[in-house]
């Protein structure tokens, strides 16, 4: 039996900083992983779907040029094979990055399955190695309910769409989450016919009502969505029949969205004593990452709480730093960010509009619609609007929505501010160039003053300390 002080599993993106944590206090660690390695972010997820959606966004914007004064639009045409080739080409270039960083310690790294025997020994491709302390890192698979398992040969997913060679003609997009919504409108504007499925009105994550129908509105333009569940009826000739209420679609493929699971069934985790939650996940402290009680740390998509790359990097560091040490320490979480790369964006930082009602908080809420910002209009991205979330009381932001242009970029200027533990006064003293998006939120922070108990007072500018009593000036 082999023994070591820290089994990592897994060497995704969470994985790799909990790696990266240890190592500066021990080299008595192994990294497990079954493969194939290169992170669920290089190699299905963040990267590949930006390079997609980037090469549908440049051709959508011909329909643009006209109104400009750019003429020939109707001229250009896009090679889609070409477009899926340079996607897996840069996915291909990004897992090597990402291989090449493991080289300095490959040593470490055992290529094969594991399974718990108990909560300090696994069994890794036949030989036991027992370890003080074990991080799970082993990320998340998409969920393929049941109703869907016969017509497994017209299914896509995140892990299999980027390897088509040939794109289908129709597509049936279920689930408008973020990877729903991302691929589906890039695909559609790639010339795919889209039919999109959500029973839900949340696309992206957005709570607010009026962004929601902002949103519905604005991907209606693009392909039909219809807001009830799905499901397969039956296959005929090559082609795929789907369900959803009243509504019947054939389609040549279906992506399905729906959501992911934790990849923990495989580890045979009720051997270490461990209990899977309702959400098919282990009960954790995120402030340690450990489970109650056990020499066991958790952390990135495998939670099943935030499975963004930053927040699995953030969430393998804490977990690697406590495997190393005798106590635990507890970390501060950052302000949440999440963003969905349609056009517009979508982002949500800090608290959105349910989570603070769901926290009874008393907010006051400014609000702007970019299809009337005037920096929006030059760009010719006239659309969506944001809301900006402060606590009446003190002028604190306490979060934001947003459906707008370049959204990717407010979101976190917002997000610093939220982090800061910024107010109104403070974030309205900062300077706002002209004519830029970020005046956007300036308007609607404006809008929410009127709403908070005590009256802004005074220019939107930092006052100089008042000079003493008899000082000169």
């Amino acid at each position: 039996m082999k023994q070591v002080k820290v089994v990592v599993l897994g060497a995704g993106s969470a994985g790799l900083a909990a790696r990266s944590e240890v190592a500066k206090l021990t080299d008595d660690y192994v990294v497990i992983d079954r493969g194939p390695i290169g992170t669920t972010c290089a190699r299905t997820g963040c990267m590949p779907s930006k390079a997609l959606i980037q090469a549908a966004n440049d051709f959508h914007r011909r329909h643009e040029f006209d109104e400009i004064g750019i003429r020939g639009s109707d001229k250009l045409s896009v090679d889609v094979a070409a477009v899926f080739g340079r996607v897996r080409k840069l996915r291909d270039r990004f897992v090597g990055s990402v291989i090449e960083g493991m080289k300095s310690w490959q040593d470490k790294l055992l290529m094969a399955p594991a399974k718990f025997i108990d909560d300090r020994t696994l069994d890794v491709g036949g030989e036991r190695i027992e370890a003080e302390r074990i991080i799970i890192a082993t990320g998340s698979r998409p969920i393929i309910p049941e109703a869907w398992q016969d017509y497994e040969e017209f299914v896509l997913d995140n892990s299999s769409i980027f390897d088509l060679n040939e794109v289908p003609a129709s597509l049936a997009v279920v689930g408008l989450g973020v990877i729903g919504l991302e691929l589906g409108q890039a695909l559609s504007r790639l010339g795919v016919d889209v039919h999109a499925f959500d029973p839900a009105r949340s696309l992206g994550g957005l709570s607010s009502s009026d962004l929601q129908d902002k949103a519905i509105e604005l991907m209606r333009r693009e392909f039909e969505i219809t807001m009830a569940p799905a499901s397969p009826v039956r296959a005929a000739n090559g082609r795929l029949e789907i369900e959803a209420g009243d509504m019947r679609c054939t389609v040549d493929a279906a992506l399905l969205a729906i959501g992911r699971v934790p990849n923990l069934g495989v580890l045979a985790v009720h051997n270490a004593g461990l209990t899977l939650n309702d959400r098919g996940a282990l009960d954790i402290d995120p402030a340690t990452m450990r489970v109650k009680d056990k020499p066991i740390y958790v952390a990135g998509d495998v939670t099943g709480q935030k499975p963004v790359l930053h927040e699995a990097v953030d969430e393998g560091r804490i977990a690697g730093y406590n495997a190393v040490r005798d106590d635990d320490r507890a970390f501060d979480r950052r302000a949440q960010l999440t963003i969905t790369f349609c056009d517009p964006n979508i982002a949500v930082v800090g608290d959105g509009f349910a989570a603070l009602e769901g926290k009874g908080h008393r907010i006051a809420t400014g609000k702007v619609d970019y299809a009337n910002q005037g920096r929006a209009t030059v760009k010719a991205e006239a659309a969506g609007g944001a809301e900006m979330y402060l606590e009446r009381s003190s002028g604190r932001l306490l979060g934001a929505e947003l459906l707008a242009p370049d959204g990717e970029h407010l979101a976190h200027f917002l997000a610093m501010a939220v982090s800061s533990g910024l107010d109104l006064s403070s974030i309205l003293a900062s300077p706002f160039y002209h004519p830029v998006l970020e005046e956007g939120l300036r308007t609607a922070l404006k809008r929410a003053a009127d709403q908070l108990d005590d009256e802004l007072t005074g220019l939107e500018l930092m006052r100089c300390e008042e000079p003493p009593v008899g000082a000169e000036t």
